[in-house]
């Protein structure tokens, strides 16, 4: 339960940051926060800002969205004990952690330079994507709420 928790928060945290860049993307709120690299405004707009016609940024609001969403459904005492949920965050988080990768690649390789909020992005989805995986090796919860049979003074 404490694994899907913390993806739960870790997507939350990462849904805000993707939103703050989205909403960049779109025109809101001004410069990008960044620091006085400018690496953000450079990342931001160059050609890899958009993909499939939608900024990069719209695709981390999806995906933390998604996790989230599905984080807090396996949250459900019903759902503890379901290991299907453990690994829908592990397929969410291997998705967006595959897209991370190519996309830090061309941020430090192909564009040459660094935005703070990419990468803290990339952290998060780093992050959620090892709790994700740890979360497959933890013994499921059984929410019976029935007696044992030890419980209810027979021999087990």
């Amino acid at each position: 339960m404490r694994y899907r928790q913390a993806i739960a928060l870790l997507a939350l945290v990462g849904l805000f940051v993707a939103l703050y860049l989205w909403l960049h993307a779109l025109g809101f709120g001004g410069a990008i926060k960044c620091g006085a690299s400018g690496g953000c405004e450079t990342i931001q707009t160059s050609q890899w800002a958009v993909f499939l016609g939608l900024p990069v940024a719209f695709y981390g609001v999806v995906g933390y969205l998604a996790i989230l969403v599905v984080a807090i459904v396996a949250l459900r005492p019903v759902a503890l004990s379901q290991p299907r949920w453990s690994k829908s965050l592990v397929l969410l988080a291997t998705v967006g952690f595959g897209f991370t990768v190519y996309l830090t690649y061309l941020e430090l390789f192909v564009i040459h330079a660094i935005c703070r909020w990419c990468i803290g992005s990339a952290v998060i989805i780093t992050a959620i994507w090892v709790v994700s995986l740890l979360s497959l090796k933890s013994p499921a919860i059984h929410t019976d709420h029935a007696a044992s049979p030890r419980q209810q003074g027979r021999p087990a």
